[in-house]
C-alpha cells in the first residue's frame, strides 16, 4: 500500500520545477510514492527530466521541503517481462511491482 502523504508544492519551488520539467508543468500538490513507511521522509514524482534516466522529485520532511533530481531506480520485477520500478535509486521500502497496481501507479 502506497503512503497517504500529501505536500503541496510552494510556489517558487513550483516556478523552479517547471523551468527543469521538459514538459513546462508540474502537479500543485504530490503524493509521497513510497510505499507505507514509519520514516518522516516523503517523496513526490514532479517530472521525468531530460537527463536520462532521472526524475524531478519533491522531498519533503515535516516543513523543509525542496526539488530533487534522483536516479531512476534500476530494479525489475521477477519474470521475463519485469515491470521496471517507479521509484528512484536506492529508496526504502518496496518496490512498486510489490504492491497493486491500483495501490502504487507509475506516474511520470
Amino acid at each position: 500500500m502506497r503512503c497517504k502523504r500529501w505536500c503541496r508544492v510552494a510556489l517558487d519551488l513550483a516556478q523552479e520545477a517547471r523551468q527543469k520539467a521538459p514538459s513546462g508543468c508540474v502537479d500543485r500538490a504530490v503524493q509521497c510514492q513510497l510505499s507505507t513507511h514509519e520514516s518522516d521522509e516523503h517523496y513526490g514524482l514532479l517530472a521525468e527530466l531530460d537527463t536520462y534516466d532521472t526524475a524531478l522529485w519533491l522531498r519533503w520532511r515535516g516543513e523543509y521541503v525542496d526539488l530533487v533530481a534522483l536516479r531512476d531506480c534500476p530494479a525489475a520485477g521477477p519474470g521475463p517481462d519485469g515491470e521496471g520500478c517507479c521509484l528512484f535509486a536506492g529508496h526504502a521500502e518496496q518496490h512498486t511491482w510489490e504492491g497493486t497496481p491500483e495501490e502504487v501507479p507509475c506516474t511520470s
